[in-house]
């Protein structure tokens, strides 16, 4: 039996609400997998702040409908539809899903939209080879860290440099008058 009209308002502002939250959806193609298998999916993709629903085609049509910035995802809805709604790290949700797809070897991305902007599989797993935001956040601290560090060798390399050159100066200035010395006994 279908769900009721209250029902389906119900799924419709869920997605609705799913949407307001995320950064990116993504759709896959759930076609052949188990209740426990899409069950392992979502357990996967949730430590990585992202939800992952199933609904019918026209209901998330009806959800972006007022939408400009999700328009894009109702050329992705054919068939059996499952969205990722991707809420904080994008590669690290794209690295969730690659690895239960590895293993699953049953669902296909189709696509995904990010900021209005409609994006192939192929340009999403791009996304997934770059370094995540922790990787990101480490690389910019070692950087940072470095700087100061650089620079206190160098202004620590400043009093020693001064110390030489002026123990330096008298033994430059000794060479400096034996030369004139044997200069004028050379001449005389």
């Amino acid at each position: 039996m279908g769900k009721t009209l209250a029902e389906k308002q119900e799924v419709v502002a869920d997605l609705r609400s799913a949407l307001s939250k995320s950064q990116m959806v993504m759709v896959i193609d759930y076609a052949g997998l188990s209740v426990a298998e899409i069950t392992k999916l979502r357990k996967q993709l949730r430590p990585v702040g992202t939800l992952c629903k199933t609904t019918k085609n026209t209901l998330m049509k009806k959800a972006i409908a007022n939408e400009a910035k999700w328009q894009a995802i109702s050329d992705l809805l054919k068939g059996t539809s499952a969205c990722l709604f991707v809420e904080s790290d994008i590669a690290a949700t794209l690295k969730a899903y690659q690895t239960f797809q590895k293993e699953i070897k049953k669902t296909e991305l189709r696509g995904g939209v990010f900021d209005g902007r409609a994006f192939a599989p192929d340009q999403i797993k791009a996304v997934a080879e770059l370094p995540s935001r922790e990787e990101l956040l480490a690389k910019i601290a070692g950087l940072v860290n470095a700087v100061p560090s650089r620079l206190a060798g160098s202004v620590n390399g400043v009093p020693q440099a001064l110390g030489r050159a002026i123990n330096e100066v008298p033994a430059s200035l000794a060479r400096a008058v034996k030369a004139m010395q044997e200069q004028k006994a050379s001449a005389n």
